[in-house]
């Protein structure tokens, strides 16, 4: 059975939305190194549609040379859970169709490895609640945003803490997993 691990950028307020806010603190080469560990076994990007259309036309034409992710982006095969079809074309793409939690509980039942979501936050949503998602890697930056679509907009959820990071820029890394 595969682990299905996330990983969100997230504001204090818990705001996932168009993460472009992000910005003004730059990335930390330690978060990069962070995130190379949390992908490093996966073998699947599991990926919401809107995600999915944000990230095909910012990564498909992407190199080494401009991202050291890159070639995980681009060569590792990808599946998109949405009701939509997704607009944009990447290498390597499967289209899941709609949310179900038993046609994703069979995906992760089917794999050995890991299952590596990026954003997706009402993926990830969708996953807690189903009890699929095994790893959650927040990574909170130090603003308050005060509006915008929220990881626990209207759900209550219990997490173990299994680990914490602090970055030069003042984001903080937390690995979470379900509690008992």
């Amino acid at each position: 059975m595969a682990t299905i691990r996330a990983h969100e950028f997230i504001s204090l307020d818990g705001v996932f939305e168009s993460p472009s806010w992000t910005a003004e603190f730059g990335f930390d080469p330690a978060m990069g190194e962070t995130l190379a560990a949390v992908t490093g076994d996966c073998d699947t990007i599991l990926l919401g549609r809107t995600t999915y259309e944000m990230f095909a036309p910012a990564w498909r034409d992407r190199t080494v040379e401009d991202d050291p992710g890159a070639p995980f982006f681009n060569d590792t095969e990808k599946i998109v859970v949405g009701a939509q079809q997704p607009s944009e074309e990447w290498a390597h793409t499967t289209r899941f169709g709609a949310y179900d939690a038993d046609r994703l509980r069979e995906l992760k039942d089917s794999r050995e490895g890991s299952i590596y979501i990026s954003g997706s936050g009402r993926l990830v949503r969708g996953l807690i609640a189903d009890g699929l998602l095994d790893e959650l890697h927040l990574f909170v930056y130090p603003v308050a945003l005060g509006a915008g679509e929220r990881l626990f907009a209207d759900q209550r959820t219990r997490l173990t803490l299994t680990a914490t990071d602090v970055y030069d820029n003042g984001v903080v890394h937390h690995c979470f997993r379900p509690a008992d």
